[in-house]
């Protein structure tokens, strides 16, 4: 099985490395292509692949996909301005607390009514499926066609909201776990205590000393020219996969961690030196985002669908499209990057269920033995996958050209 594993894993990358140039001029991305070539190898099709006997399903899917948001967050981080932060921290907080709320109570409300499944369980579902996933977000913002056709304001509010949405996830997932499983006044009293100060907290202050003293240390290192050329592209990707690693140790949201540390490591370290590390660093995260798409093609549970009946669908089609596009809407008054109703939607369609919704999913599956949460999240993967997949170069063009038609038009243009 390994073997089988590493075989198909290396022919996919090069099969997609060497089209990359022509899938960038197609609708189709590179994940959907790893899915489907998932869904071939796996147990529906040839059973070439069967991540159940490899162990327990939902915890493979989950460490896999805990270690391609490490490397994937890193990448999201220091593609962000060092200014950027500081000149956008109130419009990215209301994006990440007001806004992630709304999402969070929308796509509860979707799964709660349409499926019929318990509010506390709905929302475990809603909050997996919350966040903006930067792995599938990251085709969107960068290349050629996203430098061409969207303006810089809203490619870093994308990725930024991606990165930090992320692991924020984690404290309206643990909420409605610890709803189920202890009393309400003990769940809610270890939630603020031991998730929101620790868990979450204590993440983001060990991860921004970590991003800071690997920054510290690069700069260190190369006044005394101590560190080879080639070292330098793999050093980001050994920091990811330290804070990966050190925050399951302390027990804490080691997402968050990751994140806060690429971006205390963005901080530090000067734009040149950034530069050549985010290079690297596309190019590992690129090297890791297509296995887990292909591993989530595996996994896909076809039974669990099918139980569902056209429920499932229609699940997986609302949450699209009331999950986000309303809560852009709506708040954009106070979002100084979305100027219009066209960034709006823009934004609002564009914010993909993939690889972060899949890590939650697995884990909360995994504590409270509820495959019902792994067969909606994974609906809505698929579905985010397909439409958001398939629509991201048709309508990144569309916007650069409604946007180049209407700077014209404008009697300031």
């Amino acid at each position: 099985m390994f073997n089988t594993i590493v075989t198909v894993i290396g022919a996919l990358i090069l099969a997609l490395g060497l089209g990359s140039k022509w899938l960038e001029r197609t609708p189709v991305p590179a994940t959907l292509l790893a899915l489907l070539a998932g869904v071939l190898v796996g147990p529906a099709v040839l059973h070439w692949v069967d991540p159940a006997a490899l162990g327990e399903r939902p915890v493979i899917l989950e460490r896999a996909a805990r270690l391609t948001l490490g490397i994937g967050l890193v990448s999201v981080a220091l593609r962000i301005p060092k200014e950027y932060p500081r000149r956008h921290w109130r419009e990215m907080i209301t994006l990440i607390s007001l806004g992630m709320v709304l999402m969070w109570g929308l796509s509860t409300a979707v799964v709660h009514l349409v499926l019929g499944l318990p509010l506390a369980l709905a929302a475990v579902i809603g909050a997996a499926v919350t966040a903006t996933d930067p792995i599938a977000a990251t085709p969107i913002v960068t290349g050629r066609l996203a430098e061409q056709n969207l303006p810089d304001r809203m490619r870093r509010a994308i990725s930024f909201e991606s990165g930090a949405n992320d692991g924020l996830a984690y404290l309206f997932v643990f909420l409605p776990f610890l709803l189920l499983t202890r009393p309400a006044e003990e769940a809610v009293s270890h939630w603020l205590v031991h998730t929101l100060l620790w868990e979450v907290g204590a993440a983001t202050a060990f991860g921004i000393a970590l991003g800071w003293a690997a920054g510290r240390s690069l700069q260190a290192a190369e006044r005394r020219d101590l560190i080879q050329e080639d070292w330098r592209m793999v050093y980001v990707a050994a920091m990811a996969l330290l804070a990966v690693g050190a925050g399951r140790l302390i027990r804490s949201d080691e997402v968050l961690l990751v994140f806060a540390a690429g971006a205390a490591f963005a901080q530090v370290v000067g734009p040149d030196d950034r530069k050549a590390e985010e290079h690297g660093q596309e190019a590992v995260n690129r090297f890791f985002s297509i296995p887990i798409f292909a591993l989530i093609g595996t996994a896909l549970p076809w039974r669990g669908w099918a139980e569902m009946g056209w429920k499932g669908p229609l699940v997986a089609v609302l949450l699209l499209l009331l999950r986000r596009p309303p809560v852009l809407l709506l708040l954009r008054p106070v979002l100084p990057s979305v100027r219009s109703t066209r960034d709006a939607l823009y934004m609002g369609w564009f914010g993909p269920i993939a690889v972060a919704a899949a890590y939650y999913a697995a884990l909360m599956e995994h504590r409270l033995h509820e495959p019902r949460i792994w067969h909606v999240a994974s609906l809505a993967i698929c579905a985010s996958v397909i439409a958001h997949g398939m629509t991201a170069a048709p309508l990144t063009r569309l916007y650069g050209r409604t946007a180049a038609s209407h700077e014209e038009t404008s009697p300031d243009g």
